[in-house]
């Protein structure tokens, strides 16, 4: 349980935002309504540095602070792959997507590949995005901050979610991306402050680097400070499965994934969106060192008697102790941090629960009225396009609460959401690839592959659920699986490509790219602002990181 001064200022925060949520969304001139375009794009009006916060906002949540410092704890900086590693899809969304998705003028992706391909394909598109939002973005969200909440406050975690739920939807559906940005960047800054400073007491507390890495030695688990493990680990994570499996489950989530990209879409021009995107590839540094290491902090500090796990623990069904870490961010929290501190790093988990659940159902709203309403009433009035998307919004909300004891199940909650992402992602990420990189991607190819990967990538998830490790199936690490069936997938789309020749729109005739260096054609800004120059320092500075970190 907290002290009073850190209730105060964790409810100070949330009545913060709300009313900054509120004013953004509902501000406007006398008499005008809201329009689609303002409600669902912000009016594309976004500058970079607030692209750039609002992307790594939407993406880190409450389940990242809690879920990486889970993992820091029991797998070291391994899982740090995953932020890492989103610094080369962004830098590919920056170069090789924003063009396409800017100079189209779409609303959505699913609107980009039925100009790609086929209507079909935007309506299959539109099905999944909604999906995994609900699960991936939101659900998922509110697991974590229900643990959070339920272990500081005492509260009942489906309590504590309901509320969460209702404020946070009470701005993100009134609002609209405007509002959902401007807090998006408020809650970024709140939320690195908030980890950084758990860090630095976490660092003060264990002594440094240096007595760390003498707990690590005395443990045997100096591979816990190792980056990328080798072939055949323990983990399912070797370096083979990082750079042949992320890339799948990475250029879903960061180029082809509507919460995510909506973003950029509400860009003020390309140089915006390109410069913004890249941003966040610089911020996506940070996740390691202040999200992460903070996990293997706390288990060098248990190791070491520093500190009490004992309300971890619980009894398994063998008899034997067990400790459960998904409490281990909060556990730091309330031992080494004072009073006053405790409830800012609360804001902070808050903030990034609200960010994520805010943008995911922006992106909701969005697709619901552009991609499925419009379609069968293409008449609609702007009005009534908001309309729909707020009602599609608010049931969004009720049906992610009703996920929550499904997905409690997962043992590791940031294992749990990319092992869901693994068997989403791969149909995705291949007609995405091939329609921009390979002029014979056709229509109907794509149709049929993002239908057969689909289906394929359930069946695997269910006999992975049913059976378990009992089959082969469920022997293959969940980022080899991403990597197998992305191949399937584009052995399936070149195929039927072939059996359903592509016949090119005037429109889908310029979404493709004829080499791979026209996307570079652009100038850009000068200096170092220019998205050439900052994709090339980003890809030395991750390069320099692997190589310290291998």
């Amino acid at each position: 349980m907290i002290s009073t001064i850190d209730i105060v200022i964790t409810i100070a925060y949330i009545l913060f935002i709300v009313t900054i949520g509120l004013w953004t969304g509902t501000r406007k001139k006398k008499n005008q309504e809201t329009t689609s375009g303002e409600y669902f794009l912000a009016g594309k009006s976004l500058k970079w540095p607030m692209i750039g916060l609002a992307l790594f906002a939407t993406n880190i949540s409450c389940l990242h602070l809690v879920s990486l410092a889970q993992s820091g704890f029991d797998s070291g900086l391994l899982n740090g792959n995953f932020e890492w590693m989103a610094a080369f899809t962004l830098i590919l969304l920056a170069l090789l997507f924003i063009p396409f998705y800017i100079r189209s003028g779409i609303s959505t992706l699913p609107d980009f590949l039925e100009r790609r391909y086929n209507r079909a394909c935007r309506d299959w598109l539109a099905f999944i995005s909604i999906l995994s939002a609900i699960i991936i973005h939101i659900a998922f969200s509110f697991l974590a901050g229900g643990i959070v909440l339920e272990t500081l406050f005492g509260i009942n975690m489906y309590t504590s979610i309901i509320v969460i739920a209702a404020l946070t939807g009470l701005y993100t559906i009134i609002g609209g991306l405007k509002a959902v940005v401007v807090t998006e960047t408020i809650q970024s800054l709140v939320l690195i402050t908030g980890a950084i400073i758990i860090t630095v007491f976490a660092w003060n507390k264990i002594g440094g680097w240096e007595q760390m890495t003498a707990v690590l030695q005395k443990e045997s688990a100096m591979d816990k400070i190792s980056m990328l493990r080798p072939i055949g680990d323990a983990s399912g994570m070797s370096w083979v499965a990082v750079f042949l499996g992320y890339p799948i489950l990475g250029i879903w989530y960061w180029c082809a994934d509507q919460t995510i990209v909506q973003r950029v879409l509400g860009a003020k021009d390309e140089n915006h969106a390109r410069v913004g995107a890249l941003f966040c590839g610089f911020i996506k540094i940070l996740p390691v060192f202040i999200f992460v290491l903070p996990g293997l902090f706390a288990y060098t500090l248990y190791k070491s008697g520093s500190m009490d796990l004992s309300s971890l623990q619980h009894i398994g069904a063998n008899g034997e102790s067990v400790l459960n870490t998904k409490g281990i961010y909060t556990l730091m929290i309330t031992q080494l941090l004072p009073k006053g501190l405790v409830g800012i790093l609360v804001a902070a988990l808050l903030s990034g629960l609200m960010s994520q659940i805010a943008g995911a159902l922006n992106s909701i709203a969005t697709l619901s009225s552009y991609d499925l309403y419009k379609r069968f009433k293409p008449e609609t009035t702007d009005k009534k396009l908001v309309s729909v998307g707020r009602w599609s919004a608010g049931i969004a909300l009720v049906v992610s609460i009703g996920l929550l004891p499904l997905l409690n199940s997962y043992q590791s909650l940031f294992e749990g959401i990319n092992d869901v992402i693994a068997h989403i992602a791969p149909p995705i990420t291949c007609v995405f690839l091939l329609g921009v990189f390979w002029k014979k991607a056709s229509a109907k190819g794509a149709q049929y592959t993002l239908l057969i990967g689909s289906i394929l990538g359930v069946a695997v998830f269910i006999v992975n659920k049913v059976y378990g490790a009992e089959t082969f199936i469920g022997q293959i690490p969940f980022m080899m699986m991403a990597f197998y069936l992305f191949c399937v997938c584009v052995i399936t789309q070149i195929v039927f490509s072939y059996l359903y020749p592509v016949k090119h729109t005037a429109q889908s005739e310029v979404l493709y790219w004829k080499s791979i260096w026209e996307p570079l054609q652009r100038k850009g800004w000068s200096g170092i602002g220019n998205y050439k120059v900052l994709s090339a320092v980003l890809l030395l500075i991750m390069g320099v990181l692997y190589v310290f970190f291998k």
